[in-house]
């Protein structure tokens, strides 16, 4: 039971950085990552929030991934996109009041920030190894059935994810690139640091008991 909340602990810090890097990315207008820039589009054509498009599209998938697999749906899974969804909401409401860049520059800082916390939430998250992402999950499956290699099923995701947001008018920029040259970079270097803070924790709660 310990290890189960030190989990979640991980797991959920990694989503509320996570979620304030796509809130950054979406904040600075250059483009978000493909997924988001779907939800995004999805957003302004038919409403509701983008945190609630994330839900919706999120949850969709997990669907979507159990028929691949003729298998029960990853209810974890459907969690990830829960709490993702309710975090990307917060921050846009904490920050869209007063985060408005008028310039340029301030855009790319922003979209340079959003990309760098999206890494390192992740990394963050991946470590807890408590819920799967959809994303993620749909990938791998794509991966086992065709025999691709994993970077090769997510371009392949990203592309279809970007053509689809396009139609809905969706956050694609130079921002949408960057995340796609940029986020898997951030994640591996970042991701030894991660390990490390969190075997230096493990190591002192055990000194300490």
């Amino acid at each position: 039971m310990r290890k189960f909340g030190g989990s979640f602990l991980i797991y959920f810090c990694g989503i509320v950085v996570l979620t304030l890097g796509i809130s950054l990315t979406v904040q600075s207008e250059l483009g978000t990552s493909p997924f988001d820039a779907l939800l995004v589009g999805l957003y302004r054509t038919f409403g509701l929030s983008i945190g609630s498009w994330e839900i919706v599209v999120g949850s969709t998938m997990v669907l979507l991934n159990a028929i691949a697999l003729k298998a029960r749906p990853e209810l974890l899974a459907i969690l990830t996109s829960l709490i993702t969804g309710m975090g990307i909401d917060t921050w846009l409401l904490i920050l869209g009041g007063w985060l408005i860049p008028n310039q340029l520059l301030e855009q790319v800082i922003l979209v340079l920030l959003g990309i760098l916390f999206t890494g390192i939430g992740i990394a963050i998250y991946l470590e807890s190894s408590f819920a799967p992402n959809p994303m993620d999950r749909s990938m791998v499956i794509l991966t086992e059935k065709t025999g691709w290699s994993f970077s090769r099923s997510r371009a392949i995701i990203s592309i279809i994810l970007v053509i689809i947001a396009f139609f809905f008018n969706g956050a694609i920029g130079i921002g949408t690139l960057l995340n796609a040259l940029i986020t898997g970079v951030i994640i591996q270097w970042i991701r030894p640091y991660v390990l490390m803070v969190l075997q230096k924790r493990s190591m002192e709660k055990e000194n300490i008991s």
